[in-house]
């Protein structure tokens, strides 16, 4: 009889695993295998719950092919150790992308998984990460997420005004190109702003600096977004119940329709609110865009235009935009 203490941590033999399938088949209990083999009766109970088939027969061949590809799966070396895949983790961190968005674009650019995101959060709660201070770069520099809920909409009399439930099916399921979401991000004091255009197909986002929240400011800004565009690629858009929105009427000279989502409805408007969001991490609350220049903000509309997304299956809103649109566009 072999010496048990010897072999606690030797590896179950493929021979050892045909002499369990036989005397199990012939009705042996796991402490009769144990004493012939010479295996403590543990390492028999383990072997037959992790390599026996569904059905619980123990089948030789089966067994061994399950603990080879678990001891492969071991050996693999930890994707964070290839220093391709963590210069591109660290380089998209620093780039403002999401852990998600970074194992997305791998594995969209590789045609396999590369990295999981969780790992790469791990990675950067980790102690190495945390002297990197790596958290610093994730998009809500938090750790747990807050209850979503957008900004309270002023209670405004928009004349002529369509509501989100007249939107057509086409644009409301996104089953169209063309129709967008709109709104202002308000600066400092509410006194200037920058008026925010969301396509909801392609999640592509225009934006364009106001010297004051007004409605006159907002439609030349809209104006100026729209009119470079071909008559494909506007056909709506959706806006919130603010005061700066008293003259949409003046978009249907472009050929485009407007809605309204209802108030205390922001939701309805969620693509436009989240990417405004987006831009938020830039320029936070309470920021004043009085130094801010046109080439400042065109860098960082760029930047979210050209960050892969889950939604779009890890294409950037700028590919999906050009795609749509059947040409290449620079933004």
């Amino acid at each position: 009889m072999r010496d048990m203490s010897k072999d606690h941590h030797k590896k179950l033999s493929p021979d050892e695993r045909d002499l369990i399938a036989l005397l199990r088949g012939k009705g042996e209990s796991n402490r009769s295998v144990a004493t012939m083999l010479g295996r403590s009766p543990s390492t028999i109970s383990d072997e037959l719950k992790r390599n026996s088939l569904k059905s619980g027969e123990y089948v030789a061949i089966h067994a061994q092919g399950r603990a080879d590809e678990r001891r492969l799966k071991g050996r693999k070396r930890h994707p964070l150790k290839d220093e391709a895949v963590y210069a591109y983790v660290i380089e998209k961190l620093r780039e403002g992308w999401s852990p998600e968005q970074i194992a997305g674009r791998l594995w969209k650019e590789r045609g396999e998984t590369v990295i999981c995101h969780e790992t790469i959060y791990r990675f950067i709660y980790s102690e190495q990460g945390k002297k990197m201070g790596l958290s610093e770069y994730l998009p809500w520099k938090r750790t747990k997420r807050r209850k979503k809920g957008g900004r309270r909409v002023h209670r405004s009399r928009i004349p002529v005004a369509s509501g989100d439930h007249d939107r057509p099916i086409e644009a409301s399921s996104r089953a169209e190109f063309g129709h967008w979401e709109g709104d202002t991000v308000e600066g400092r004091g509410h006194k200037d702003g920058i008026h925010t255009e969301v396509e909801r197909v392609s999640r592509l986002t225009l934006a364009v600096k106001v010297k004051q929240v007004s409605s006159e400011q907002a439609i030349e800004a809209q104006k100026a977004m729209f009119t470079p565009l071909p008559a494909e690629a506007r056909k709506s858009t959706t806006l919130d119940n603010g005061r700066e929105n008293h003259h949409h009427m003046k978009l249907a000279e472009l050929g485009m329709a407007t809605y309204f989502a209802d108030p205390y409805s922001s939701w309805q408007r969620g693509t436009n609110e989240y990417h405004n969001g987006l831009l938020r991490r830039y320029l936070p609350k309470g920021s004043s865009f009085e130094d801010l220049d046109d080439d400042e903000l065109a860098d960082i509309v760029c930047e979210i235009n050209n960050r892969p997304r889950k939604v779009l299956n890890f294409n950037t809103p700028q590919e999906v935009y050009n795609s749509c649109l059947g040409v290449r566009i620079l933004m």
